[in-house]
């Protein structure tokens, strides 16, 4: 569903399309189309750092191959509609429908040469998707694989920083999201953060910032063997690494992905909540040395059948399988669906989605409407026909007059700050980021509980400081950044008057 910034630009798009030569009206058409679209985030980051398993997650369903396979390594689109369907998106434009596998999969073989794949577009009828499109990417490699393909292309083999080429076709399709998440194992490497990058150079500019960009631990349960609870050291972990991260995402998040999915996507069974409800029913010690090893969970007598086991360290891994067993001592006539429940709880998911809502999906109708007007500009600057030229750009610039999309100049002024490409003091870029991320007067001014009157007074305030700086204080970077926030400040004043 459209917001008003970004329907008043797909009103536009409509207006112009018509007016325009065929070629340039159609491309008008087709971004007006994508504002109704819902929000589209990419999610990014290592071989094997638990992508897919997040996507399911979101998702509500295992869809996502987890195992490497021919699907993992090109783009894959998912999105709602009415039936399931998985198509090959071929460069050509040709399309060919392939079933889902007989576990509700997308098949590990495309039918396709992975060359001529552009993308693979899956429609599936969860409602989770009907406000969020999810973009999985392929892996990125290491970085001794980015060395080695640096050492091909300079014998004239080209290859990308990733497990697999990206084409244009799918560059193209990872750029059109407008945020994107970044997954990583336990801590960010130095060699992660050229990884990033590279995904963003090799995706046709996705311009994340800490603005559309957030970063997860997918597997957080890892940081401590065995059974052992990962919280206590998962949360100072990511606080440090957000730290590290904070010119290029707004927060890191830890995950255990693995219960995440298996929670969210249903697949822990009745017969599943029976064989932990026999295990939690074991002596205390047998039950400590069984959760001490996947070797020892695997070989150790116990009234659970080997491959019921099995499915349970595939479902749960042994953290999981220790937290579900503790809550069944604890309450043993705990039901199979409360179980879950807690699971997803002890996941970090619901803090992941929350995350997700606030730093996206309410900023969806800003972030949409900048990406829209860019592509306009764009557009304006490229077209051949002069009369199209004019057309687009007089249509932006009658646009952008409206005091209501000085927003996109905040967001745009706000993103230049995060990034750290217009340096300013961590204050002042605190309080540009909250006007140009919020529209709540009560957390932009730092006053939950103040009144109209208050506000009015605070906002004027801010609007001076910021006028102020811009004059005196600062550089001409500074000076273009102070003058968009002072009219921000200014505008907000007007808006919560009395």
């Amino acid at each position: 569903m459209n917001g008003p910034l970004s329907a008043s630009v797909a009103t536009l798009c409509d207006q112009i399309a018509g007016r325009l030569g065929q070629e340039a009206g159609g491309q008008v058409r087709q971004i007006g189309d994508r504002l109704g679209e819902p929000l589209r985030v990419a999610i990014a980051g290592r071989l094997k750092a638990g992508k897919s398993t997040l996507v399911n997650a979101l998702i509500g369903r295992r869809v996502a191959p987890t195992a490497v396979g021919e699907c993992t390594r090109v783009v894959t689109r998912f999105r709602y509609g009415p039936a399931d369907r998985v198509d090959v998106v071929c460069r050509d434009g040709e399309r060919r429908s392939l079933p889902l596998d007989d576990d509700g999969m997308i098949p590990q073989r495309l039918g396709v040469p992975l060359g001529r794949v552009a993308y693979v577009d899956v429609t599936l009828t969860s409602e989770k998707l009907r406000e969020l499109t999810v973009v999985d990417t392929p892996g990125l490699a290491s970085t001794d694989t980015m060395v080695s393909a640096r050492a091909q292309e300079a014998v004239g083999v080209s290859t990308a920083p990733f497990d697999a080429d990206i084409d244009a076709d799918s560059a193209s399709e990872v750029a059109a999201a407008e945020a994107v998440v970044y997954v990583f194992t336990q801590a960010v490497r130095a060699d992660d953060v050229r990884a990033l990058d590279a995904f963003r150079d090799a995706s046709a500019r996705l311009a994340s910032s800490p603005i559309n960009a957030l970063a997860v631990f997918g597997k957080a349960d890892t940081l401590v063997g065995g059974a052992g609870d990962p919280w206590p050291v998962a949360g100072p972990l990511a606080q440090q690494q957000a730290a590290l991260l904070a010119r290029t995402v707004s927060d890191v998040v830890p995950v255990i992905g693995l219960l995440a999915e298996t929670g969210e996507a249903g697949r822990l069974t009745a017969a599943d909540g029976a064989a932990l409800r026999q295990l939690a029913a074991l002596p205390a010690g047998e039950l400590r040395l069984m959760l001490a090893s996947v070797d020892l969970f695997r070989t150790r007598p116990a009234p659970v059948p080997a491959e019921r086991r099995e499915r349970l360290l595939t479902l749960l891994d042994l953290y999981g399988i220790g937290f579900a067993v503790a809550q069944l001592t604890a309450e043993p006539q705990l039901g199979t669906g409360e179980l879950v429940r807690r699971l997803v709880a002890a996941s970090g998911f619901p803090r992941l989605r929350e995350t997700l809502e606030q730093a996206f999906r309410w900023r969806a109708d800003a972030i949409k409407a900048g990406w829209a007007l860019g592509r306009l500009e764009r557009m304006a600057g490229h077209t051949r026909d002069e009369q199209d030229r004019d057309t687009l750009r007089d249509a932006v610039e009658r646009l952008l007059r409206d005091p209501a999309y000085h927003r996109l100049r905040l967001l745009d002024a706000a993103q230049r700050v995060a990034t750290g490409a217009v340096p300013l003091p961590a204050g002042w870029e605190a309080e540009l980021t909250r006007l140009a991320t919020s529209d709540d007067p009560r957390w932009i001014l730092r006053l939950p509980g103040a009144g109209a009157d208050e506000l009015a007074a605070a906002a004027r305030q801010a609007a001076n400081r910021w006028r102020v700086y811009a004059v005196a204080g600062a550089g001409p970077a500074q000076s273009r950044v102070a003058q968009v926030a002072h009219r921000g400040f200014h505008l907000l004043a007007q808006q919560v008057r009395p």
